[in-house]
């Protein structure tokens, strides 16, 4: 293949639409043209929040919250009814979005403690590596939560890999897993922050480890109560009690209501110095996951209590990236994508306030939430804006995130390698708004004894054991000793089970979910 036929080729792969054979002359000025799309290749920012539900946007139908930067955001863009992450949990749908592979194929890949190992094979395929392949600054700033080092026993006081590094990203800012769990620390690409040699940091998820205070032993040195029953009452960090121990990193512990400065300098950091690079920036957001603890310029402004605060600070945290992109003159050729990792929840271990002040409104009509097989466990705001080229408005074809990775390969023209990314299915025309076909199958769920099927319009979610309603959360479950079938299209809310009107509905997605389980 001659240069001009290379050149051709990956015109075709970045912008979408395929040229023609070009004479001499015309190949000369084609050349030229394509030299400077190449410079052009967009930029791509994934903001990807954490417990976000359904109807927690004002541009997904909220209300009370007004969240006008995100607004701006979809509507520039495509906003997606039927979009979902793969799993109801954090951990299991971020190893999709970074794997292409169904979490449920992998074990370990459950909610993890803050010092997992790595879950990530660092030698196959993932989000960040299809963009590095590409000519990109790969850049992971905020959540991390799939595990860092080769085994649970690490020095955080030294190197710390394999990590985000390992699978793609040439720039991480993190901290290792949530803002509830120990250690309460930044890390920048293999280390922590401000870590003291002297000072050393022990993290034990087993047994309590040096002499810090904890909030079931001194429940009055909390600024927020956690609840009893559901673990948030080991080692204190900032008035807020953690699951898990944790001892030393005096000087590295960051405060909670500085967290998203933190991180949205960082990624103003990342777009400033990368502007004359493509640059793939994973920005995952703190909110509104617990303990919500948002900065003081934001608390008591949603009349929502510190979870509706929150997600104002991530519309504000939305509007300063934003900002930088269009300060680097870079908003223009910049692909964005907000999406959340979950649905929502309220009481999620610390007593905030947030059951007393929802009333619903943060599930859009839906049933579940967070934990849970019901569509508010999984489906989610996500929105996709790209400036110019993208023609803008609403889309109903079915997208998971776990088909991010296919769908850039293919907008790359990069194959995935075989037996790799294997769920991942290049779905780049409904991504960019060409059509409204989407997936024809998704499977959800983070475990093989917990899945929902969805074909079309049709849902289907097994018989089995387990309560219908997780009382520590509140929220159904989506368990039942029944079988489930539900039209999505006419029945979103999932309130009309039809399993018994239509068995034969019943039995092909039950043998489909079966076969793809082997």
């Amino acid at each position: 293949m001659n240069k001009l036929e290379i050149m051709r080729k990956a015109g075709s792969a970045v912008f979408g639409f395929k040229f023609p054979k070009l004479g001499f002359i015309a190949g000369v000025l084609f050349l030229n043209a394509l030299s400077v799309f190449s410079q052009q290749k967009p930029n791509v920012v994934i903001i990807y929040a954490d417990d976000l539900g359904y109807g927690d946007l004002s541009c997904y139908g909220s209300k009370i919250i007004k969240t006008p930067n995100i607004d701006a955001v979809a509507k520039s863009g495509i906003r997606f009814t039927n979009a979902h992450s793969t799993s109801p949990t954090c951990t299991p749908s971020r190893f999709a979005l970074m794997t292409g592979i169904y979490p449920w194929r992998q074990t370990g890949t459950g909610i993890l403690p803050g010092d997992a190992k790595l879950i990530i094979p660092a030698n196959h395929i993932t989000l960040p590596k299809v963009f590095k392949k590409a000519g990109y600054y790969t850049a992971l700033v905020g959540k991390w939560h799939l595990g860092l080092g080769d085994s649970v026993n690490k020095n955080w006081n030294g190197e710390i890999k394999p990590g985000p590094n390992e699978v793609g990203f040439d720039y991480s800012f993190i901290f290792p897993a949530t803002a509830d769990r120990v250690p309460t620390v930044f890390l920048e690409n293999h280390y922590v922050i401000a870590s003291d040699t002297n000072d050393r940091i022990l993290v034990n998820y087993r047994k309590k480890v040096g002499n810090d205070p904890t909030g079931k032993e001194n429940p009055e040195l909390l600024k927020v109560k956690a609840d009893p029953n559901q673990g948030h009452n080991n080692t204190i960090v900032n008035g807020i009690g953690r699951i898990g121990f944790m001892s030393g990193g005096y000087k590295a512990r960051w405060v909670d209501e500085e967290l998203t400065y933190t991180f949205v300098d960082k990624a103003g950091e990342v777009i400033k110095s990368h502007k004359k690079q493509p640059f793939l920036l994973c920005y995952n957001a703190i909110e509104p996951h617990v303990p919500r603890m948002p900065a003081t310029q934001f608390k008591g402004k949603s009349g929502l209590g510190y979870r509706g605060d929150a997600i104002l600070q991530l519309d504000w945290a939305v509007g300063q990236i934003v900002k930088y992109l269009r300060e680097n003159k870079l908003e223009q050729n910049t692909l964005i994508i907000i999406s959340s990792d979950n649905g929502p929840v309220l009481n999620d271990g610390y007593l905030d306030g947030a059951s007393e002040s929802y009333h619903g409104e943060q599930l859009g009509g839906l049933r579940g939430g967070k934990y849970s097989l019901l569509e508010g466990g999984t489906r989610l705001p996500f929105i996709v804006s790209w400036p110019g080229k993208l023609k803008s408005g609403v889309s109903d074809a079915m997208f998971s995130q776990v088909d991010l990775l296919a769908s850039f390969a293919a907008m790359f023209d990069q194959a995935v390698p075989r037996n790799e990314a294997v769920d991942s299915e290049n779905h780049l025309d409904a991504l960019l708004g060409r059509n409204k076909s989407g997936r024809a199958l998704l499977i959800e769920g983070n475990t093989k004894d917990k899945l929902a099927i969805v074909k079309g319009d049709w849902k289907y979610i097994p018989p089995g054991n387990g309560p219908a309603l997780d009382k520590l959360v509140n929220i159904e479950t989506g368990n039942s000793r029944d079988p489930q079938l539900f039209n999505l299209k006419t029945d979103p809310a999932e309130r009309n089970n039809l399993a018994r009107k239509y068995p034969e509905k019943v039995r092909e997605l039950d043998q489909l979910l079966q076969a793809k389980l082997r």
